[in-house]
């Protein structure tokens, strides 16, 4: 398949519901794919669609139905701050000629704790939940037992993570972070969220959604790879806890179909929750060995004019996080890149690049690779 048409609306807290943000990125990318909706052959959507939401709605498809007066498929695929790029695999395998897909999410009117007590669930409930354990709490669980194992990585790696995805995303009109100039003094001296990670090792929440039009029509930019792999809810599961092993099966499977090595990759949106998922995702996606990925950052590989720039939109930290929404507005910044309409966030080789999507605690994560034809 091939990517036709995307579409953005900016990640913000936004006072419009999510039925219009989802409706506005869905219009801007059947404009960009100069496509009526009369075309779309099915709909795949993800919104967490939270029991807290003061919208009062838990039917989305339904909802979508209603804004494109259509009795086309909609298909509601959740999966965590996965759900966009879920959404993507799955339109992928259905074998229409057009599909949309689309990812929504609607935050900011949700009290804090409602967010937090929200996303705990994707935790496991007869242990971690049950002690309290939040996901800035998990990820610094594995930041600390990574700097164990690794005692060449320390916190500043992690405060260089963020002030890069801060750089980028203050240079991109979509993000929540566009215009903002944040320093480095500002991240290392945050206030501690859960040691040893701070508030500015923290992705933020925000409004937003993002949409893509796919296609059997060769277009610029084809769809040369896409992953999916589930693992364990817990990390005490696993047999390494400085990898997240669905990362690296979801990638392996996408290399493989794109029939590329990791190597090849010129540019790539990861999904920077927290940075120290960032720091390990450079190792799990094969990018560099176990325990050398502070080096990716420490040598400016991974800057905006790097040989492999990382999150040039920003990331989830500078651009914002509306978790079911995220997977499909990395597609849209890589799409733009290999479109080369990127701006002031253009990279100079921009033919191969992967989307990597993260739900939970490495629970479920999707890998997709988008090439230029």
């Amino acid at each position: 398949m091939y990517i036709k048409g995307i579409g953005m609306t900016k990640f913000e807290a936004s006072d419009k519901p999510s039925y219009v943000l989802a409706y506005e990125a869905a219009i801007e990318a059947l404009k960009d794919a100069d496509i009526p909706f009369s075309k779309i052959d099915a709909v795949v959507t993800a919104s967490l669609e939270w029991f807290f939401s003061v919208e009062k709605q838990r039917h989305f498809p339904a909802m979508m139905s209603s804004m494109f007066r259509t009795h086309k498929p909609i298909i509601s695929v959740p999966a965590g701050c996965a759900g966009g790029g879920h959404a993507l695999w799955v339109a992928n395998q259905l074998g229409y000629d057009n599909v949309l897909v689309l990812g929504v999410e609607k935050l900011m009117t949700c009290k804090s704790e409602s967010i937090t007590d929200e996303f705990t669930m994707a935790l496991e409930s007869k242990w971690e939940q049950l002690e309290g354990l939040t996901a800035p709490g998990s990820a610094a669980l594995l930041a600390g037992h990574y700097f164990n194992r690794f005692p060449i990585a320390n916190t500043d790696d992690l405060a260089l993570i963020a002030y890069k995805n801060h750089l980028n995303g203050a240079l991109n009109p979509k993000a929540r972070f566009f215009g903002k100039k944040v320093s480095l003094d500002d991240i290392k001296n945050s206030k501690i969220a859960c040691s040893p990670l701070r508030v500015m090792d923290c992705s933020i929440s925000v409004d937003g959604a993002a949409a893509c039009v796919i296609t059997k029509d060769k277009t610029e930019v084809k769809i040369a790879g896409s992953g999916l792999c589930t693992d364990r809810i817990a990390p005490f599961e696993s047999k390494d806890l400085t990898t997240w092993e669905a990362t690296s099966v979801s990638s392996a499977e996408a290399y493989k179909q794109a029939g590329i090595s990791p190597s090849d990759i010129d540019f790539a949106e990861l999904h920077d929750a927290f940075t120290i998922v960032e720091l390990i995702s450079y190792e799990d996606l094969g990018f560099v060995p176990k325990g050398s990925g502070v080096k990716m950052i420490r040598d400016g590989t991974v800057l905006l004019d790097g040989k492999l720039p990382i999150n040039p939109s920003g990331g989830l930290k500078a651009k914002g996080h509306p978790p079911s929404a995220t997977g499909l507005s990395q597609i849209y910044s890589l799409t733009q890149q290999i479109r080369r309409e990127a701006g002031d966030l253009q990279v100079k080789n921009s033919k191969i690049g992967l989307a990597h999507n993260i739900g939970g605690v490495g629970g479920t994560v999707t890998c997709h690779i988008l090439k230029k034809v």
